[in-house]
């Protein structure tokens, strides 16, 4: 048998070192969205009583945070230390599971193409959902209203959606102060109030009002609504960023495809 090496048996430091830079900013970045996502939880309590994560009936913006920044840092441990160890199966595994993340966001955005009565339906469900659980978690809560605030929307389809909270419902014999109201965040700003101060009552009974009169109050479009006004005269923003996104993963992918190519030549081949 015969060994024999590729002319060019040396792994490419300009390669190595990229990779390397390239997965320290995601692997710090991941660090980072952990640490904010186990400090929510600890402001919530939800560390010492880990039974509030299975109470809460809507969407935990933490349990996103925690998730983007846990697959954040496997990733960049991983480039990372391929990179540094020249370990082929740390570098297979970083570029497989971007090339992964990239067919899935392809996949997605096809399909919220294809399927869009279904994508709206499942949205509506999905914040009316929310809608009910809003006063279950703070960060669901703060979510909900910065939506509402940015969009000048109320509700998912319209502010009677808020008859799926029971503290703003209308039916029923509850005592609630909030009974036939709507947040704060749905109503219109007063230009007489200070810069600043927010009116947390300013939604109270205002759906006992005539409904010709709510638009004088309070924003009357739905937030499915709004988003449907915003995506056509965003789209090359959208655009952008997704092109974006896409090439910053292409290019983890080339390095690591590079830097593997160049360890396996390194390597005796017989």
């Amino acid at each position: 048998m015969y060994y024999y090496r590729y002319d060019n048996a040396e792994v490419s430091c300009c390669y190595k070192y990229l990779m390397f830079s390239y997965n320290i900013i995601f692997w710090l970045a991941g660090v980072a969205f952990i640490a904010v996502g186990f400090w929510a939880w600890s402001e919530k309590g939800v560390l010492l009583d880990l039974t509030q994560v299975t109470r809460l009936h809507g969407f935990d913006p933490v349990w996103l945070v925690l998730v983007v920044g846990g697959v954040t840092f496997i990733l960049g441990f991983a480039g990372c230390v391929g990179a540094l160890r020249e370990n082929i199966c740390l570098l297979k595994f970083f570029s497989g599971v971007i090339g992964f993340i990239f067919i899935l966001e392809l996949t997605a955005a096809v399909l919220a193409v294809v399927f869009q009565s279904q994508v709206r339906e499942w949205i509506n469900d999905f914040f009316l959902a929310n809608v009910r659980a809003y006063r279950d978690d703070i960060d669901l809560q703060n979510l909900i209203d910065s939506l509402q605030r940015m969009n000048h929307c109320c509700g998912a389809q319209e502010p009677d959606d808020w008859d799926q909270n029971i503290y703003f419902s209308c039916n029923g014999t509850h005592r609630s102060r909030e009974k036939c109201g709507v947040p704060f965040s749905c109503c219109i700003t007063d230009p007489a109030d200070s810069p600043g101060v927010v009116n947390t009552q300013c939604g109270y009974d205002v759906r006992n009002r005539p409904k010709r009169e709510w638009s004088s109050h309070i924003f009357t479009k739905g937030c499915i609504a709004a988003l449907e006004d915003w995506l056509p005269g965003n789209l090359y923003t959208v655009a952008i960023v997704f092109i974006v996104i896409s090439l910053l993963q292409m290019v983890g992918i080339y390095l690591a495809r590079t830097l593997i190519s160049d360890i396996e030549k390194s390597k005796f081949t017989y």
